[in-house]
């Protein structure tokens, strides 16, 4: 059966400490089937949605935000999105090989045109953004400590909301949950 991913912003950051036995729960509330999480970062695997994406985000918002007292966003993707994530990264394999973070901020909708222009407007010598239908690739030369980029300054300066997972977290999902 395919699998449905939830990536979930505010979760075991800023004070907003939630165990993953509680966040699986509360999925299994909503009535999802196979409920796993993967890490301590508010990635969630379940059984493929048989609603519409935006009923079932909005349901599972709604239903964390009343459970555990605060906003924690909900970007959903299928395993084939997944699995096309994965494969697809826009950056070259050098570019990729020079750098020290690739991460991957998750949106509800693809940017538009005058939020891609602020977003390359933030491209500095550390930083550079690639768009890829819902998702914004960030490669870091250094540190991400040492880049002045953050999801903060990204949500402020773009307007809307996202959360970041490295490529390495990306690609142990696929290997864990996607079929070969």
């Amino acid at each position: 059966m395919p699998r449905t991913f939830a990536f979930l912003r505010a979760i075991n950051v800023g004070g907003h400490t939630v165990t993953m036995a509680r966040l699986t729960g509360l999925f299994e509330e909503l009535g999802l089937e196979r409920v796993e999480t993967f890490l301590a970062s508010g990635n969630v695997v379940f059984d493929g949605a048989k609603s519409g994406e935006t009923g079932l985000r909005k349901r599972i918002e709604g239903h964390l935000a009343k459970a555990l007292g605060f906003e924690a966003a909900t970007f959903l993707r299928s395993d084939r999105e997944l699995a096309a994530l994965v494969e697809g990264c826009p950056f070259s394999p050098a570019e990729v090989a020079g750098a020290r973070a690739l991460n991957v901020a998750f949106l509800q909708e693809p940017l538009g045109a005058a939020a891609e222009a602020r977003l390359q407007g933030l491209r500095t010598e550390l930083d550079a953004f690639r768009t890829a239908g819902r998702e914004v690739w960030w490669l870091c030369q250094a540190k991400q400590s040492e880049s002045t980029f953050s999801n903060a300054v990204f949500e402020k300066v773009l307007g809307v909301k996202a959360t970041f997972r490295g490529i390495s977290t990306l690609q142990r999902l696929a290997a864990r949950y996607l079929e070969a």
